[in-house]
């Protein structure tokens, strides 16, 4: 069975949020083209609501749909005030709420994590929302394990994220949780946004090709350096490589990647040992070894300070197996 995300969009839903499930889970595909979603919008009622912009929607379903849900995703709606969780709060929404399956996944999207936690589902858990209104949401929820400075929080089966964007760094976390990084990679690129963005607000933009080797600027020596990441490489000897003084070649890198060979090389380590982590059966030493950070030891403490996660708990979250289809 195909994992069923149902969406729930209540009055005054953000169209851009309410829009990001079905494009993230809706893009992910198995090897042989298949949809690994299917994502389906529901109402309170199965009728049309408002959208914080100029037009209503029209949905298909009613409540009936989150009973069947694998995933239950709230967007955001564009009032967030206490008068407006108060209303929002109603009778109705409490009732469809509590159709959701024990053990469904439940995500929110910027002030979606308002009305979960109205509902109590967040209650001792790490959760976070828009930054604009971290403070109103500490007031309204002490209970809830408030993280002001992520883009987004996974507690396993409750899962919430900040404003906008980190709603699209969700999704694809989930995709790639649930399928590894080469699907969510894809959807990534399908829809032109970074692959990965951890929660912590780090921005990790993994590069899925190498450059292409064009014999101006640096592209050649990076597309060289991605193919001996398991070796030494010195800022004179790349410079050399590109036939310019290492002040030259340092500038005109930065121009071109926005970071210093030395920053843009790690990076480009820190991807290749997660690939290696997801796709391969090496020990964490080998991993280190071929990803160019020599030992285990300075494997573990580039990807504790990236992705605050380990090198064998990375590999046991993130690994997933492509002939398997997952559920939940």
């Amino acid at each position: 069975m195909t994992h069923l995300v149902a969406v729930l969009a209540l009055d005054g839903v953000i169209a851009f949020e309410l829009g990001i499930p079905a494009r993230i889970f809706g893009g992910a595909r198995d090897p042989a083209g298949r949809p690994l979603y299917r994502v389906a919008t529901c109402t309170l009622d199965g009728g049309p609501v408002a959208t914080s912009a100029d037009f209503r929607i029209a949905v298909d379903h009613g409540p009936e749909l989150l009973e069947r849900a694998d995933t239950v995703v709230v967007p955001a709606s564009a009032d967030s005030s206490p008068e407006a969780v108060d209303a929002a709060f109603t009778p109705a929404l409490a009732a469809a709420l509590a159709r959701i399956r024990p053990g469904t996944r439940l995500m929110s999207i910027c002030t979606g994590s308002f009305l979960l936690a109205a509902a109590g589902l967040l209650d001792g858990r790490p959760a976070t929302t828009h930054w604009r209104y971290t403070a109103r949401f500490a007031r309204l929820f002490p209970q809830v394990r408030l993280d002001p400075d992520v883009l987004y929080t996974d507690d396993g089966d409750v899962l919430t994220s900040g404003g906008v964007a980190a709603g699209v760094d969700l999704c694809l976390h989930v995709v790639r949780r649930d399928h590894g990084s080469a699907v969510a990679n894809a959807v990534a690129r399908n829809c032109l946004v970074p692959p990965w963005r951890e929660g912590g607000q780090k921005q990790y933009v993994e590069a899925p090709s190498p450059p292409a080797a064009t014999g101006q600027g640096t592209s050649a020596v990076r597309a060289w350096a991605l193919e001996h990441l398991d070796r030494p490489l010195a800022l004179k000897q790349l410079a050399d490589r590109a036939g310019m003084s290492v002040r030259t070649f340092t500038r005109r890198f930065r121009e071109e990647t926005g970071s210093s060979p030395g920053q843009w090389i790690t990076v480009q380590r820190a991807e290749r040992a997660r690939q290696l982590l997801e796709r391969t059966d090496l020990s964490i030493d080998q991993v280190a070894r071929e990803s160019g950070f020599g030992t285990a030891a300075s494997l573990r403490l580039q990807l504790r300070g990236r992705l605050d996660v380990a090198p064998s708990a990375y590999r046991r979250t993130f690994r997933a197996d492509p002939g398997v289809r997952r559920t939940s």
